[in-house]
């Protein structure tokens, strides 16, 4: 995640700490078999600030594996611009309840492939799944009707992230992406509380998600220690079918 151009890393999307220059971690993750990077600007969409072009130009420039960008993006033109910069992929979140029709129309101009859906979800009191939106903007549709009609709009990947698990390094909600998984039919990304090869072994394997991502443990040691920009080897992931 970006905040004002600096690496940073939260706890259910709360309390922001800075872990390093954003462009440095890039190079770093060049070496190190990451198979996409995903760049987030966590203030775009909350204060309603302008896409920075000239720091995601940068990150383009010297990203050598395929790069997604969420944040801020309002308008076809903006999909656009960031297109040309060589971005692969646009995120998007706050998008889907403020005008839904712009980005049913990127899908189509741009094709489905390169817009990605980011849900973020809760846990009510009664153990309910609820959406979640940073900028305040909430659906009245249940969590299963939200999901069909976000696939209406043509996007061609939903990004599902566990507000609950975020930043905790306690493995993801497999039973939230095995009902996502269960009730969409485009791919399904799970994100949120991977701590340890394992948690992508489990996800990857017993829930039928078509990727995971992660945040934490790309960035740190390990849980309550220092920085350290990394990434687990496929070995220790993998299974030997």
């Amino acid at each position: 995640m970006v905040k004002d151009r600096r690496l940073v890393k939260t706890i259910n999307f709360e309390d922001p700490k800075y872990v390093g220059d954003p462009i440095n971690a890039v190079k770093i993750f060049n070496d190190k078999e990451v198979d996409e990077l995903v760049v987030l600007d966590i203030n775009a969409s909350k204060v309603n600030s302008t896409i920075d072009f000239e720091l995601l130009k940068d990150f383009a420039s010297e990203c050598f594996m395929p790069l997604a960008y969420g944040g801020g993006v309002k308008n076809l033109s903006d999909f656009k611009k960031l297109f040309n910069l060589g971005i692969e992929k646009i995120i998007i979140n706050t998008l889907i309840f403020d005008n839904p029709e712009t980005l049913k129309l990127a899908a189509q101009k741009f094709g489905s492939q390169s817009v990605v859906a980011s849900i973020d979800v809760v846990k009510d009191r009664n153990g309910d799944f609820q959406i979640f939106s940073h900028s305040g903007r909430n659906s009245d549709m249940g969590f299963s009707d939200f999901l069909k009609y976000v696939e209406t709009l043509n996007v061609g990947e939903v990004l599902i992230t566990s507000v609950d698990r975020e930043g905790t390094w306690s493995g993801f909600d497999e039973n939230l992406i095995r009902l996502v998984n269960s009730q969409v039919s485009i791919p399904v990304i799970a994100n949120g509380g991977c701590g340890s090869p394992s948690h992508l072994t489990s996800i990857l394997y017993h829930t039928g998600v078509q990727a995971a991502a992660i945040g934490s443990m790309a960035v740190y040691q390990k849980k309550d220690m220092g920085v350290l920009i990394r990434f687990p080897k496929r070995d220790s992931i993998i299974i030997d079918e």
